[in-house]
């Protein structure tokens, strides 16, 4: 099936939705301010040495100087050294006798800026692709420690072959375990181009200068999205598309091509409904068309799925009516895994099925739908329990954690204590306190919910309270309170 690219362009926000057959898929969103550094290549400027920690201050043009170890100064290995025995010999050299105040050097930020301190910087270089990690300094081809060490030392061959003797390393990740030929191959050219780009940079730019920065969503979109079930890539924003036409026609020509800028006078992400569907991921509970619907709960640990038969009647016999059920989650619950983009160990529970034949369908759908996830994902069978454990790499954060954040009233638990449950919350620590203390009297403040309990039902209770302790009880009803929150003043 092939997919469309729609791209949403703001100052502030990039969110780029990939469209199949008219339904969302996959949504990617960056926003500008929360970009970080990790990668950025500077050309810096060696402000000061400290012996006496084996490190030294580098300007590379930002607020506070970046900071470089000697752990992170490149040493390149000598004929017939380890990667390992040569990062080790360099950091035996003392800082000072390595580098100098005043001297030009090209750094790459390995850390952010955290609070007071500055950035952690490296003078190895290491510019990211889409399935291979190039290395301009060294001469090194690596395979990913993720990748099952019996194909490593194919993988390396079928790397060496591509990279020939033009110079630079080459590392494979692990989503290039399966790549084509002429994907690694367009892979090595963006990247050598990006290296020759720092190269002259280096030599005509002053201190300071930035030489290269991490592709930003936009640009990704072409590197990392584009493929050949991709038909068209929307842009809304003429600048942008005019950027994006420059950056392809030299990196990638064949997505270049691909290239539309969007004109029409109703937003982008209208044309095939995007908003409402995001708005529908970040809800527990997804209808299926039959009358059935999942319900998704995403933990630290893991996620669960439950799927449910719901107002789903349409079948012969309960039998068809469960299978036909599942069947349909399972082409759900692999677009809800790509749109939603949840990684690590997830968990279904289908409705139980008694026929093996049913089970082995229902396997057999979901596995061909992950598939086409562009994420590598492991599915299972069927567990004792009934359960299918499946895992989704994890690439980036969830489209929840996102976009949205814990709720300042349940702290993210989901629930709150009942009006009662805290007003009875509220009794006991008045006791507690009224035998620690001897005030004057003490004074409620709390939700309006939990007040107007204290005055309605409750009311005989907070009578008897008062007359126990010997001490008035005042209410004060606060509206920007939560449920569970409360105050108990003594005065």
């Amino acid at each position: 099936m092939q997919e469309d690219i729609l791209i949403n362009w703001s100052p502030q926000e990039t969110r780029v939705a990939v469209v199949e057959g008219g339904v969302l898929q996959e949504l990617h969103v960056e926003r500008s301010l929360e970009r970080g550094l990790v990668g950025n290549v500077y050309l810096g400027k060696v402000a000061r040495v400290l012996p006496g920690m084996q490190s030294a201050f580098i300007d590379i043009g930002l607020e506070r100087a970046a900071f470089l170890h000697v752990a992170d100064v490149w040493h390149a290995p000598s004929e017939g050294e380890t990667l390992s025995v040569a990062r080790h010999l360099a950091s035996q050299i003392p800082i000072e006798k390595q580098i100098f105040e005043g001297q030009s050097l090209v750094v790459q930020v390995i850390k952010d800026p955290i609070g007071s301190k500055g950035a952690r910087l490296s003078t190895q270089i290491s510019i990211a692709g889409r399935m291979l990690v190039f290395l301009p300094q060294d001469d090194h081809i690596g395979v990913s420690q993720k990748i099952p060490s019996e194909q490593r030392d194919a993988l390396r061959k079928r790397l060496q072959s591509l990279v020939g003797d033009e110079g630079g390393g080459f590392i494979l990740r692990t989503n290039a375990e399966d790549a084509s030929e002429q994907a690694l191959s367009d892979d090595i050219a963006y990247l050598r181009k990006a290296g020759k780009r720092i190269r002259d940079a280096a030599t005509r730019l002053p201190p300071k200068s930035l030489l290269h920065q991490d592709l930003n969503l936009l640009h990704r979109v072409l590197r990392d999205l584009v493929g050949e079930r991709t038909h068209s890539i929307w842009v809304d924003s003429l600048e942008q598309f005019q950027l994006l036409q420059t950056f392809g026609s030299e990196f990638m020509p064949a997505a270049a091509q691909k290239l539309q800028h969007y004109k029409g006078e109703r937003p982008i992400f209208d044309l095939h409904s995007v908003d409402e569907d995001i708005a529908k991921a970040l809800g527990r509970r997804v209808d299926l068309k039959s009358g059935g619907y999942l319900i998704v709960d995403q933990t630290e640990a893991l996620t669960t799925v439950d799927v449910n038969t719901g107002a789903f009647v349409g079948a012969r016999n309960f039998d068809d009516t469960i299978f036909k059920t599942n069947l349909e989650a399972a082409q759900a619950i692999a677009r809800q895994l790509r749109l939603r983009n949840l990684g690590g160990i997830v968990v279904v529970d289908f409705i139980d099925m008694e026929r093996e034949e049913h089970r082995e369908a229902v396997l057999s759908e979901i596995r061909k739908q992950l598939s086409r996830d562009r994420v590598k994902t492991m599915c299972g069978g069927f567990s004792q329990l009934g359960l299918v454990e499946m895992t989704r790499k994890r690439t980036r954060e969830s489209l929840a954690h996102m976009l949205c954040e814990p709720c300042l009233t349940c702290q993210g638990k989901g629930i709150v204590k009942t009006a009662r449950s805290v007003a009875y919350d509220i009794f006991r620590e008045i006791l507690r306190e009224a035998r620690q203390f001897n005030p004057k009297e003490f004074r409620v403040v709390a939700s309006p919910k939990v007040i107007e309990l204290f005055l309605d039902e409750e009311s005989q209770h907070l009578a008897g309270l008062s007359e126990f302790i010997g001490k008035p009880v005042s209410l004060q009803s606060e509206s920007s309170m939560g449920q569970e929150q409360y105050d108990i003043v003594l005065l």
